[in-house]
Order: structure tokens, then C-alpha cells, then sequence
């Protein structure tokens, strides 16, 4: 066989080669595991994100602490959820999310990566340390035992306490937590560019899923009213299902991508 011939062998080959070959190029298989686990997780938040929302849209949150003790009485499940229930196991899920997210990009910006990740983490950590949804039952069901007027204004001011500590938009507060979220959600989404993991139809819901939720600090700042809040609110909880859809469907790819290589390299 000439040299030319041995040439067109090899280039026939390599332009045969599997589309999980050129994918397995930009992950590492020794990850496949948190691949898989972090693809359920963000497809688990996007149905969260998207039960809070119906939640809400029928069981509208009370506006004061015996509006919140009354709910938790007459039904403890809808208190939970109401106060911002779904948002625990969600956050939690996150952590899992942004990092199966760095292992992914981490060779197309480490250093932007790691970043996003420690906001993430920060963030996360922030909003557990102050958002207990079962510390406002407690409070409920000790006010419906109190006795006397005094031990029901303790109670009264120990929720007003807890539901200013939670810090959510809701209340007019500041909520951190999702601030640093947002902004590490943002991050990822600007280095999906860089890498041929993620689609940029996936990078541009992302960008516009995390500018909305930081835009609603400033429309909170400027324009509080509920009606200009549902402009805000509604287009970013669709745009946060799609991309936390589209980013779980993807980290499955990933895993399942490892898999094959590995299966066709032991049948080689």
C-alpha cells in the first residue's frame, strides 16, 4: 500500500469517527457520575421553579404574621410551600447543578468558573442559614397554644423577627442569596459561549433567565408595584424551567456520551 493511500485510510477514519468521540474531548469520563446526578438535579429544579409558580398563582402568600399563622393552622402543607418551601430542596439541588456545570466548562474559563461557583455556594449557604419554613410552623403552633395576650405578641414579634430574617423580595427584603445565584447563573451562561458543550440557544436563555431576576432588584427598588412585579417575575421563572430544562437534558447527554465511548472502546 503507498503512503498515499495510508494517508486516505487515516483521514477516512478519523472523518468516520462517532460524534461522542469529539464530544468526549471536552469532558472528562472520570465525572460521568456527577454528569448524570447534576442533569436530574437542574431537571428537578425546573419543576420546582415551576410548581412555586402555579403554587403561588392559587395559594397566594398572607401579607402579615397572622396571616402566616392562620394559613399554618388551617393547612400545614400549603404553609410550607407557601413559605417558600420548594426553595429549600431547590437550593440544595443548585449546589449539585453549578458543580457538574464547573467539571463541564472549567477547561473553556476556569477562572470565571470557579468564580460563578463560589458565588453560587455563598449564595446557597445564605439562603438555608435564613430561610426555615418549619421555624415559622413552630411559631404558629406556639401561638395557637398561648394563653394569654402577652405570650401572643412575643410570638407575634418572633415571626415578624423570622419573616424579615428570610430577606425574600416578597417582604421587601434584599434576598441575597439569589442575588449571588443569579449572578454566578449569568457567569455560567456568558462561558457557555466558550465551550462546544452547550448550545448558545442554552447560553442565551440563560442570559435572559438571570438578567431577569436581577433586573427585579432594580424594578423592586424603583417600581414596587405588584402589577409591573408580574412583568418581571413571570418571564423569568418561564426562562429559569427552560434553562435548568435545557442544561439537565444536556449533563444527561454528557453521561450517557461517556457511557457509549466506553463501551465501544472495550469492544475495540
Amino acid at each position: 500500500m503507498s503512503v498515499a493511500s495510508e494517508k486516505q485510510s487515516t483521514t477516512n477514519t478519523e472523518s468516520h469517527k462517532p460524534t461522542h468521540e469529539s464530544e468526549i474531548e471536552t469532558i472528562d469520563p472520570a465525572w460521568k457520575g456527577l454528569y448524570r446526578v447534576g442533569g436530574m438535579a437542574a431537571l428537578i429544579v425546573a419543576v420546582l421553579v415551576l410548581s412555586e409558580v402555579v403554587g403561588f398563582t392559587f395559594y397566594p402568600q398572607p401579607s402579615t404574621v397572622i396571616g402566616w399563622f392562620t394559613l399554618f393552622q388551617s393547612n400545614r402543607i400549603i404553609g410550607l410551600l407557601d413559605f417558600w418551601g420548594l426553595e429549600v430542596p431547590m437550593y440544595m439541588l443548585f449546589a449539585i447543578v453549578f458543580l457538574a456545570l464547573y467539571v463541564v466548562l472549567r477547561k473553556a474559563d476556569g477562572g470565571r468558573m470557579a468564580i460563578a461557583v463560589t458565588l453560587a455556594l455563598l449564595g446557597i449557604g445564605i439562603f438555608l442559614a435564613t430561610n426555615n419554613p418549619f421555624s415559622m410552623l413552630s411559631l404558629s403552633d406556639q401561638y395557637a397554644a398561648a394563653t394569654t395576650d402577652a405570650q401572643r405578641s412575643m410570638f407575634l414579634a418572633a415571626g415578624q423577627a423570622l419573616l424579615a430574617n428570610s430577606n425574600q423580595r416578597a417582604v421587601g427584603g434584599f434576598n441575597i442569596g439569589l442575588f449571588l445565584v443569579s449572578v454566578a447563573g449569568l457567569i455560567v451562561s456568558l462561558v457557555m459561549f466558550r465551550s462546544n458543550s452547550f448550545s448558545r440557544s442554552t447560553a442565551y436563555v440563560g442570559i435572559l433567565a438571570n438578567v431577569l431576576s436581577l433586573a427585579d432588584y432594580l424594578r423592586e427598588a424603583l417600581a414596587p408595584q405588584a402589577a409591573l412585579a408580574l412583568l418581571v417575575i413571570l418571564p423569568n421563572a418561564l426562562f429559569l424551567v427552560m434553562w435548568f430544562a435545557l442544561v439537565g437534558r444536556r449533563l444527561c447527554q454528557l453521561g450517557e456520551s461517556v457511557s457509549k465511548i466506553e463501551a465501544n472502546r472495550k469492544n475495540r
